[in-house]
């Protein structure tokens, strides 16, 4: 743990940014920090999963580095942006699962509370998500809730306000280059661009509509996974065959919706008639193909993958070209060498492995999630890429510590500015995971965990109590739960204590009490 000055509230609050005063203005990076959400790695060409092309986001590991091995601490929106904010596990933040009743608490500190403190300027545009108003920032535009892809309702300083006609996804790149625009130039700026897309129900922009339509996305090996001898993975509720809807998902019209919260109707009513036209005019005959086909088992599930896919890829597209007008944005204004920008998602996800959709598991698809940053001025490398363990509570300690501020002593992320710099070569040697929001939506039992470079050991608990120990170098799908194979017996034995002593580190002493 990097650690300076220890901050308490108050020391907080009278942070000065005089303190600064020795240093020119122009050696402090600004911040432009870009989170989608449901983002897999799988979906970004720069990882090499061939599945589709991002050319923009491409460009920040051109430009810079991308990280290999990037992993969540709690793979579900909520949570995940909490932790990026504070730097501090779910149960240390107390912004656990997405339920209704969770409020993220404002008053506690966040980065962007220490770099305005510091002189930033500061403003979070897009998904927020947290339930609570955004503070920290000088500025914030962001959706209520979930928000719409279309004619989307955002929440600004003044109060509520609808963009009818607005695509989400272009209307947050819209909103963060006004706030850019408008913005003194004199201080560094931190801005925290979050998009909506690409979470479900994949709603594309009118002109990446046929995008994708005569594609057809390779089957997972594991489509067909059988789950044997993995309770928790037998139960849950995220199946593509079984539990990806036909109307709200995939757009199939004539179906009526029993699912509160998923009509697709009233999503369509968000369009203008141009955008409506646009839309029928493919779905229609999604509609058409789907009712005419005939399928059923395991033909239907595979056409299901594939509507998912196109769709998926399709709303990705977009926020590849706000990406790359941001980064044409930063460089016509000479603002580029001297930019921190990172692109990231709140947590991986599923595309067809296991045959599921969504997040959630400690599983390697929704576990890992992709991060490219690029700072021409502070990180040297183009083109570079890491291994070493990282993980998102390292977001916050990673940016004070390039902005020159003190990290706190009570955040437990790692800053990667060494590792980002070539001075060190590795973070930690193993990570954490707690997940808690059972049983709704996708009946994914509670469960916690630890995975080094090798092994990873999972406790799934609430109303079962079962252990899943896999060896990831002969297993990398996770198929075969090693818990009780005697040729494990050390790997088990030394797993159970790298968890034990990471939940001392980390502070939670009673994991299954929540």
């Amino acid at each position: 743990m990097i650690s300076t000055t220890v901050f308490s509230t108050v020391s907080v609050l009278c942070f000065q940014p005089s303190l600064y005063a020795g240093k020119p203005e122009k050696q402090r990076p600004n911040i432009v920090y870009i989170m989608s959400d449901d983002h897999s790695m799988q979906t970004i060409s720069a990882y090499g999963y061939g599945l589709n092309e991002t050319p923009n986001i491409d460009r920040i590991a051109d430009n810079g580095v991308l990280l290999r091995n990037n992993f969540v601490t709690n793979s579900i929106s909520g949570p995940c942006r909490a932790v990026v904010l504070t730097g501090k596990f779910s149960h240390k933040n107390g912004f656990r699962d997405n339920q209704a009743k969770t409020r993220f608490d404002g008053s506690q500190q966040t980065f962007p509370k220490l770099l305005q403190n510091a002189g930033y300027n500061t403003a979070v545009i897009g998904k927020w998500h947290l339930g609570s108003t955004p503070t920290g920032f000088d500025y914030y535009c962001v959706h209520t809730g979930q928000g719409t892809y279309y004619s989307p309702v955002m929440i600004e300083p003044d109060g509520k306000h609808t963009y009818n006609g607005e695509y989400a996804t272009c209307l947050t790149l819209e909103k963060s280059l006004e706030w850019l625009d408008s913005v003194d130039r004199s201080q560094p700026f931190c801005l925290m661009m979050h998009f909506k897309a690409p979470h479900r129900n994949w709603m594309p922009a009118p002109d990446k509509m046929e995008l994708y339509e005569d594609m057809e996305f390779p089957l997972p090996e594991t489509f067909y996974d059988d789950y044997d001898e993995r309770q928790a993975a037998k139960e849950q509720k995220m199946s593509i065959d079984k539990d990806m809807r036909l109307d709200w998902d995939l757009k199939v019209s004539g179906i009526e919706s029993q699912a509160k919260g998923m009509n697709i109707e009233a999503e369509l009513s968000r369009m203008t008639d141009d955008q409506r036209e646009v839309f029928d005019k493919v779905y229609q005959k999604v509609s058409e193909e789907y009712r005419t086909s005939g399928l059923e088992g395991d033909a239907l599930a595979e056409w299901k993958y594939q509507r998912y896919m196109k769709d998926y890829c399709k709303v990705i597209s977009s926020v590849d070209d706000m990406v790359g007008k941001m980064l044409d944005y930063l460089e016509e204004n000479d603002l580029l060498d001297n930019t921190i920008v990172i692109y990231t998602s709140d947590q991986g996800f599923y595309m067809g492995e296991h045959g599921w959709f969504d997040k959630r598991f400690m599983y390697e698809e929704s576990l890992h999630t992709p991060f490219l940053i690029s700072y021409p001025d502070g990180i040297r490398f183009a083109g570079k890429e890491l291994s070493c363990m990282t993980q998102n509570i390292d977001v916050a300690p990673t940016l004070l510590d390039f902005a020159g501020v003190d990290i706190p002593s009570d955040i437990q992320g790692e800053s990667l500015k060494p590792v980002l710099t070539g001075k060190k070569s590795d973070v930690r040697d193993a990570i954490y995971y707690h997940y808690y929001e059972y049983p709704l939506p996708h009946g994914v039992k509670k469960h916690y965990g630890v995975r080094d470079e090798r092994y990873k050991l999972i406790h799934f608990y609430n109303d079962i109590d079962t252990w899943e120990l896999y060896d990831l170098d002969k297993d990398p799908h996770e198929l075969h739960n090693l818990i009780d194979d005697p040729e494990y017996a050390d790997v088990k034995d030394r797993m159970m204590r790298k968890l034990h002593e990471l939940q001392v580190q980390y502070e939670d002493f009673n994991p299954e009490s929540e």
